[in-house]
This record gives structure tokens, C-alpha cells and sequence, in this order.
């Protein structure tokens, strides 16, 4: 079965909230829409958010640093918050696997809020109704996008393509391909969830020098061993691997 999901690699995410805002830009105007935002500009804001970055400090000096820590739905395969919805409005499509929730039936009890382990669920105070990430289902599918554009926002938007898209059950995929070569991992597995969206484990900034197997530059393709030309930024598109936002970042 197709499970669609995200690889994020938090080594390289800078925290710039370029997801968080791409994603509410996007999904405030689609089929998901609108989401909600009040008090904006007071001492108290809250609004409705499918995208956030927590930030944290780790470490101690003079080794301190800060970790950008993005977390939305992570489209489990197991899903607990599924089973109980007492209207059906929370399911999971077999088709690309993706969790989403039916608006016409949610009557915001909040029931699968408290099952979800992962925070990902939010109530939009407007509309009174559950809501969480899609993954740009609305767009994903668009056959009158190009191939390139049927991507989540967030992942078009990252400036330094510390996101990946795609099904996780490809062996052949991109982040299948991430995940068995970084590592990566999934979110709290001890809930027995099997969350489909991935994480690229951070590397020791002492570890993770330019030149080391850990240093994103070497593989974006903006250093490269002596006698080794430059990869083509063409081909590494083509691959979904460097998204022509972020191509300012890497020339």
C-alpha cells in the first residue's frame, strides 16, 4: 500500500518558519480553509495552525546550540485518532494512506485530539471544527500542476530542502532511499502508531564539520571532493532532491 509522508532532515533545518507560513498561506484558501486567526496582533494571539517549529536549546557552552524541531501530523499508519471519531469524520485513505478528517461530519468533540500522542490535532476556533496537516492533498494530486508543484507547500518553500516528500513504501523513492542511508526515525515508536513521517537524526555540531559524511553541502553539491565535478542542480531537482526555492541558498 502507497503511504505518503515526510522525511525531515534536522540538520539542516534553520527554523525559519518558511514551511509554517507556506503551509497556512496555502491551506487558509483551500479546501481546508479557512483557518482561523485571533487576536493577531495582541499579547495573546492563538489561530489555527497545521505547521509549527518548536525550537529548543541543547548542549552546554561553549558546545550550546539551538535545534529546530518542525512537527505536524504525522499520517500514522496505525492511527489512534481514527478509531475514535464518533461520526466517521476522522479516516485514513488506503489510496496514498494519508489521514484526513470529512468537515461536513466533524462536530469538534475533541475526541481525537486527546488520542493523538503527537499534539497534531488542533480545533479551529472559528469554525469549530478538528483540523490538522493534509499534505497538501489538494494539490498533491493536481494533474494540472507540473510534476514539480505537486508537492505539500512546506516542502516547496523550505530554502534549504531539509524536507522530502513521498511514499515511504518505495523502496526506490527518495525518502525511502534518506531514511535507510541517515538513519532516520520515527516520532515516540514506543506508542505503536508507526507514524509514516520520518526524521533524520541531528549529527554533534563538533561531528558535522564541512567535508564530514554528515555535512549537507557536500551532498547539495556546493563542495565536492578534489577530482569530483559538480552534480548537476538540473539533476538533483529531477530527483526532488534541491526544489528551485531554495537554489539561491546553493549557488
Amino acid at each position: 500500500m502507497t503511504q505518503m509522508a515526510l522525511v525531515i532532515d534536522l540538520n539542516v533545518c534553520v527554523g525559519c518558519h518558511a514551511c509554517v507560513t507556506s503551509c497556512k498561506e496555502w491551506n487558509t484558501s483551500g479546501e481546508s480553509g479557512s483557518l482561523a486567526d485571533l487576536n493577531p496582533y495582541d499579547a495573546d494571539p492563538s489561530g489555527t495552525f497545521f505547521n509549527r517549529v518548536q525550537s529548543f536549546e541543547a548542549g552546554s557552552f561553549p558546545n550550546a546550540e539551538t535545534i529546530h524541531f518542525p512537527k505536524s501530523c504525522l499520517h500514522c499508519e496505525d492511527p489512534p485518532c481514527v478509531p475514535v471519531c464518533p461520526t466517521g469524520a476522522s479516516y485514513k485513505r488506503k489510496e496514498d494512506g494519508l489521514v484526513l478528517v470529512d468537515f461536513d461530519r466533524c462536530i469538534g468533540c475533541k475526541y481525537c485530539a486527546w488520542a493523538c500522542p503527537y499534539g497534531a490535532r488542533e480545533l479551529d476556533e472559528g469554525r469549530k471544527e478538528m483540523t490538522k496537516c493534509t499534505l497538501c492533498v489538494d494539490r498533491i494530486h493536481d494533474e494540472n500542476l507540473s510534476e514539480r508543484d505537486r508537492q505539500p507547500a512546506c516542502v516547496l518553500a523550505c530554502p534549504t530542502s531539509a524536507r522530502l516528500f513521498g511514499d515511504i513504501h518505495d523502496p526506490d523513492s527518495v525518502v525511502s532511499k534518506a531514511i535507510e542511508e541517515r538513519g532516520g526515525y520515527q516520532l515516540m515508536p514506543e506508542w505503536n502508531t508507526r507514524p509514516a513521517n520520518h526524521y533524520l537524526p541531528r549529527v554533534p555540531t563538533e561531528a558535522a564539520g564541512c567535508g564530514s559524511g554528515s555535512c549537507s553541502c557536500k551532498s547539495a553539491g556546493s563542495l565536492q571532493e578534489p577530482g569530483v565535478s559538480p552534480e548537476s542542480l538540473d539533476a538533483q531537482v529531477e530527483r526532488g532532491e534541491l526544489h528551485l526555492a531554495s537554489m539561491a541558498t546553493r549557488i
